[in-house]
């Protein structure tokens, strides 16, 4: 926080959002703040339609009096929009500013098909989905995206995506800016990208792990990614490739889509598995494929997986040795009984004890949705920092 008498308007909200000072005498214990000086900065955020007073709290004095009046951030000022891009499905969704799935779209997008027509296609969908919620375009305060790339969050752009033909340096925030006005008319808002299983954990662990300081979510479907979670934020590397955990080398001879030879996500992705079970006469083509035959209980499906379940496992033990998590969570097309048990019996094997004493090793709790929800998060982190809260409300001439 900054020095008290500088305490922005930005760091109040912040302060009101995290729960950590609801009224306007605890901001002003927190802060050092004066009462005039409290309320001054407060009605900035209340002309900006960002707060909004609630229920009075308990009474402060043992002598009685006035209970005070708790502060609230106001989520329905605005609304965010989120799509979560494979490599031949998408999902996409308009989302409350705290999380709420409003409305809902998901259908046949082929990452192949390249940036421009694939972006394009969202902006549609986008439009169409706020006439669904009841929301005006001009209620938009940003867009996120997860995409299965590595992202240079700086740019927004996707950096040597072995799974991305054509997408590789393309500058996605504006195109997907310039869709989105195109399909509503309204103007531009911003544009945030990031990998899809870093997003995946972002939603996951805000959502059902709080309290975890250090998250792991590996995501098995056409390729193999990994997101982290630090102290409540991503964990990204220097530029964006941080958990890329597919290109591990295990020594297989396999050739991976990247290229190289004896990658973990070409022996061990849901890609993977649908080419073997193809090579023995069964119709599968990709990690989504292998997911309805393993949910149909197909036996060759279920040994493939718990195969790859354990070549995972051996590099997650890896992992969990030199990151220590409290959750593990395995998510995507091949999260399921057999791959959790071979995850499990080489992860536990190789692993020293006292890596996993306090390991929780589970799957997806918001399951196809988990990164529309960590890139709804995302924007909305990004928007209600309090360093651009000062620059919004000056924009609004509040």
């Amino acid at each position: 926080m900054s020095a008290r008498g500088q305490v922005s308007a930005g760091e109040l909200l912040q302060l009101v959002r995290s729960g950590r000072a609801v009224t306007r005498g605890a901001l002003q214990q927190a802060t050092g703040l004066s009462r005039a000086t409290v309320g001054q900065r407060l009605d900035r955020l209340f002309r900006a339609g960002w707060l909004r007073e609630g229920a009075g709290g308990p009474v402060g004095s043992p002598l009685g009096g006035r209970p005070s009046i708790t502060l609230e951030f106001d989520d329905s000022h605005a609304v965010v929009l989120a799509a979560d891009l494979e490599t031949r499905h998408a999902r996409a969704a308009v989302l409350s500013l705290t999380g709420e799935i409003l409305a809902e779209h998901s259908g046949t997008l082929l990452v192949e098909d390249g940036p421009d027509a694939v972006l394009g296609d969202l902006g549609h969908w986008f439009g169409e989905l706020l006439e669904k919620a009841g929301h005006r375009a001009e209620e938009v305060c940003g867009i996120g995206l997860a995409v299965p790339g590595p992202v240079d969050t700086v740019s927004g752009r996707v950096v040597q995506p072995p799974i991305m033909p054509g997408w590789d340096g393309y500058d996605i925030r504006g195109r997907l800016a310039r869709a989105f006005t195109e399909a509503t008319g309204a103007p531009p808002v911003p544009v945030l990208v990031d990998n899809d299983a870093n997003l995946m954990a972002y939603g996951e662990q805000r959502t059902g792990f709080p309290d975890c300081s250090a998250f792991v979510l590996v995501k098995v479907s056409t390729g193999i990614g990994a997101g982290v979670v630090v102290d409540g934020s991503l964990f990204r590397g220097i530029d964006g490739g941080a958990g890329d955990i597919g290109h591990i080398r295990v020594g297989a001879e396999a050739l991976c889509r990247c290229g190289s030879y004896g990658c973990l996500a070409a022996v061990a992705s849901g890609g993977a598995v649908a080419r073997r079970l193809a090579e023995d006469g069964v119709p599968a083509a990709s990690g989504s494929d292998v997911r309805d035959l393993l949910a149909a209980g197909h036996p060759a499906a279920s040994a493939l997986a718990r195969e790859a379940g354990r070549q995972v496992g051996d590099v997650l033990a890896t992992v969990v040795t030199l990151l220590n998590p409290g959750v593990l969570m395995i998510a995507g097309d091949l999260a399921g009984t057999a791959f959790l048990t071979g995850v499990r019996e080489l992860l536990y094997q190789r692993a020293l004890p006292r890596s996993t004493a306090h390991l929780h090793v589970v799957t997806s709790r918001l399951g196809e949705r988990a990164g529309l929800v960590g890139a709804g998060a995302l924007v909305v982190e990004h928007l209600y920092a309090p360093e651009r809260v000062e620059e919004r409300l000056m924009a609004l001439g509040v």
